[in-house]
């Protein structure tokens, strides 16, 4: 196998949640660009539609959009049941979805809290679960988590994201452990600050966005396309020999 032939996605299927807009859409285009058939799932059928439209339009490759709630066992049942029925497989698990509400500690109520840690930890968990029988009946299979940098350093006012992101690396390293033996490789991908929506406040505010500049070696905020590298580089064969580890992408932050 030579270089180009390790980073070929063709004949793969892959399933990207959150995948209708920022570093998901990056993602599910980058694998689309690779050859696999993407699936692109969203809470909301018009969003991913919309998502799926325009990356096949761009791609040319085989694109689908899936409605799906994955707050409980039932929806990321369904997510797996529905893919297989129309691609017989799955290759490659993106657990792109989640979310961050930012307060203090007396400010954080019990159900931001919960919303928090069901998007970026439990329906990781619920996803990984109901794709695991389809991988282990393969014998191969690419899990991604999308964990942070800061589930290794801490901010404040971010409890529940940094304790979230910090469950999904360990929770990598307990998958990739279990599903070795099916030669099933689990991952995680720690981004650092990216020029998303989700970073909108904290670019937007003067204070905060200089505070950050200045924590990141390399100066300044990444762009959603610098994750396009890493996330093919653990989707594909050339990853093949790296299970349970966690891909820090920050701009040097957490060299500090």
């Amino acid at each position: 196998m030579n270089a180009q032939q390790m980073f070929q996605l063709s004949g793969r299927v892959a399933v990207v949640t959150g995948g209708a807009g920022g570093l998901g859409y990056t993602m599910a285009q980058t694998l689309a660009e690779a050859g696999a058939a993407v699936v692109i799932t969203s809470r909301t059928l018009a969003r991913a539609e919309e998502a799926a439209a325009k990356l096949k339009e761009d791609t040319g490759a085989d694109i689908a959009a899936l409605e799906a709630d994955l707050a409980g066992f039932g929806g990321a049942e369904a997510m797996v049941r529905h893919v297989v029925e129309r691609y017989g497989r799955i290759d490659i698990l993106i657990n792109n979805a989640g979310t961050n509400i930012r307060k203090p500690i007396e400010d954080y109520d019990e159900a931001s809290w919960d919303h928090v840690m069901g998007a970026n930890l439990k329906s990781p968990y619920l996803c990984a679960r109901a794709v695991t029988p389809i991988m282990k009946a393969q014998k191969s299979g690419r899990i991604i988590n999308i964990a942070s940098m800061l589930g290794a350093v801490a901010l404040p006012e971010r409890s529940a994201y940094c304790a979230s992101k910090g469950g999904v690396i360990q929770l990598t390293k307990v998958l990739a452990l279990e599903l070795a033996p099916f030669n099933v490789t689990v991952n995680a991908l720690c981004p650092g600050p990216i020029a998303t929506d989700l970073n909108t406040v904290v670019m937007n505010n003067p204070e905060a966005n200089r505070f950050f500049i200045e924590q990141i070696a390399l100066g300044r905020w990444g762009r959603p396309e610098e994750i396009a590298g890493p996330i093919l580089f653990l989707a594909s064969d050339a990853s093949s020999f790296m299970t349970g580890s966690a891909l820090t992408v920050d701009g040097g932050w957490t060299a500090r």
